[in-house]
């Protein structure tokens, strides 16, 4: 029995498994070249999103984004906090918050191992005029949205 040829809209999703198949890969090297569990460098990530976006981070936040419990968020600040790639803070309008800051250092580190990373993908962006960018900004937005939805179990 002979497939059919896919069709364009399944091809390139299939590229885009391709692709987080093979990021996921780097992203588990880099933590067990550093020690660190691939969960620690999810949190890492997180974190690091949540700075950019100017966005309070907390044990609470940090738990719902990576689908853990109190205990398992608490394991994996203890022990991102051990090896020096993350600081509790306290929060300066609410003392009683504890903020989750990442630290230089694991900002370095992960600079040095996905910086070339980075800064190649910039580079092959580069290379699309404005409405091609734009198209791949509203493409990942999407699958990304899409994938929100089905987590919270949204009809499609």
């Amino acid at each position: 029995m002979s497939e059919s040829p896919e069709s364009p809209e399944r091809e390139i999703f299939h590229l885009l498994r391709a692709v987080t198949v093979a990021y996921g890969l780097r992203q588990a090297a880099f933590a067990s070249e550093n020690g660190l569990h691939p969960t620690d460098v999810r949190a890492l990530i997180c974190l690091l999103d949540a700075e950019r976006a100017g966005t309070d981070a907390t044990p609470g936040a940090l738990g719902t984004e990576l689908g853990l419990n109190s205990a398992g968020t608490t394991a994996v600040i203890d022990r991102l906090e051990r090896l020096g790639h993350l600081s509790r803070v306290r929060d300066p309008r609410d003392r009683r918050r504890v903020l989750l800051r990442v630290d230089d250092r694991a900002k370095e580190l992960g600079w040095a191992y996905f910086g070339p990373l980075i800064h190649r993908t910039e580079a092959l962006l580069r290379g699309f005029d404005a409405t091609e960018a734009a198209a791949i900004d509203r493409f990942l937005h999407g699958v990304r949205d899409i994938l929100a939805d089905d987590e919270r179990g949204a009809d499609t």
